[in-house]
């Protein structure tokens, strides 16, 4: 199933395994070995699958699956002979399978010598360093980072232990914390979009903070996080951004967000923890989104949201309030569209 081309399959895993890994409880054979994993419709009886989502019933009824991750409710469905591995959360438990399977194996090629290190720059134990690197004056690379080609390291970075930055990636004027994960293209710390319009000229602010990224965050690639005017532009542990995400000056984003794919979220703003922002979501400045609020895809978030709170549409509301705009206009549309018809 995974071409191993790329990716070197570290099985087998007994069930019983699987057991102690996930805390699932099995109904099948301790002894069952399962050695890749698969989804429901490709799976064989040597893999592992999941079913979570009540779309795929026909696919999870029929599979050939030799064990599956799934909720109890939906344990007398399963096929003859597929071994049950009941859990609450059975995305979450099979992708601690999958990692086990195919585990990160960190590259031991070192330091390249066609990598450019300023002499007063501090390399930790352990680091590679692809070639084509850039890593300027006084910057802190700590243990087991890696930094892949072309990447460019700006004067007085500092980037913690175990964080790994992807190739042709940019850092300047910023803190990263350990064990990020900075994918390819991603451009960190450039000036924030300031200045002091006027019909003579817009004159430029200096963008005087920096970027601060705490420990365990995914950055998706091709993404821009400005650095601040004078505060600092802020992310908070554990969370999550995907591709194309444009983070402007002086935002501050708390712990363990997930802002989803071509997000642009405007200075100044502050996102409360476990927050989560749906793709090609709209945020104007100065907003605050409180902690756990939700925003659909294509919100246009011109107002603060109150925590906890699921909001859509553009300007955003409450979610339930928006589907009744929907239906509304959609009324509306039908109504004159049969008015025509009768004239």
């Amino acid at each position: 199933m995974v071409d191993q081309r790329f990716f070197a399959n570290h099985g087998p895993l007994r069930l019983q395994e699987i057991v102690d890994l996930t805390g699932a409880t099995a109904k099948g054979d301790a002894a069952l070995s399962l050695v890749d994993v698969a989804p429901l419709d490709r799976a064989t009886a040597s893999d592992i699958s999941f079913f979570d989502n009540p779309k795929y019933i026909e696919q999870y009824i029929n599979s050939a699956a030799g064990a599956c991750f799934v909720k109890d409710k939906f344990a007398a469905q399963a096929p003859a002979g597929m071994a049950l591995l009941i859990c609450d959360d059975p995305y979450r438990a099979y992708a601690l399978v999958a990692q086990r399977l195919y585990p990160f194996v960190p590259p031991t090629d070192g330091i390249s010598p066609k990598a450019e290190i300023h002499s007063t720059a501090s390399i930790g134990t352990d680091v590679t360093i692809d070639s084509g690197v850039v890593i300027g004056r006084n910057v802190s690379i700590g243990d087991g980072c890696i930094i892949s080609a072309n990447a460019v390291i700006g004067d007085g970075v500092s980037v913690g232990r175990q964080t790994r930055i992807g190739a042709c990636s940019t850092i300047s004027h910023a803190l990263i914390g350990e064990s990020c994960i900075i994918h390819r293209g991603v451009h960190i710390g450039q000036d924030g979009f300031g200045f002091a319009l006027g019909r003579d000229g817009h004159v430029k602010v200096p963008q005087l903070g920096r970027v601060v990224i705490d420990n365990d965050v995914e950055i998706g690639a091709g993404t821009c996080i400005d650095r601040g005017t004078g505060p600092d532009t802020m992310i908070g542990e554990g969370t999550k951004i995907d591709n194309l995400v444009q983070i402007g000056h002086n935002v501050q984003i708390g712990k363990r967000v997930i802002i989803v794919s071509q997000v642009g979220i405007s200075g100044s703003t502050r996102i409360g923890d476990g927050v989560v922002i749906g793709g090609q979501a709209g945020i104007a400045g100065h907003l605050k989104i409180g902690p756990g609020a939700r925003l659909a895809a294509r919100s246009g978030v011109a107002a603060d949201i109150p925590a906890g709170k699921v909001y859509g549409g553009t300007p955003a509301v409450p979610i339930k309030d928006w589907h009744r705009q929907v239906i509304a206009l959609n009324r509306i549309i039908k109504k004159d569209v049969r008015g025509s018809n009768d004239d």
